[in-house]
């Protein structure tokens, strides 16, 4: 299975600790590069969360969906904790997908 193009539920953060945006795609490489650009739109683009801090693949778009919407609902420090099991740091995982790090 190829990363980029899978159903993929993510979230983005501004910086370490700040505004987190939790999403769902099919093409994450794609996904990030929008929410990069800014052209993503809405609460995405005016909190600028550009920093990819935790992703996860599901099997099917359905099941993506259904663990985003969960997730929306879950409070901060439940996100935040699910973020540093795998990225305490808070590293951006776009560079795993070729983007350039962020200033």
């Amino acid at each position: 299975m190829k990363r980029d193009f899978a159903p993929t539920v993510y979230i983005m953060a501004s910086a370490r600790n700040g505004t987190l945006y939790v999403g769902v795609t099919s093409n994450l490489a794609q996904r990030i590069a929008q929410h990069r650009a800014g052209t993503f739109g809405g609460f995405s683009s005016r909190c600028a969360t550009r920093r990819l801090v935790w992703f996860e693949p599901q099997a099917t778009m359905e099941h993506a969906i259904v663990r985003e919407k969960r997730m929306k609902k879950w409070r901060r420090d439940w996100k935040i904790r699910l973020i540093e099991e795998t990225n305490s740091n808070w590293n951006d995982l776009a560079l795993e997908f070729g983007f350039d790090a962020l200033c």
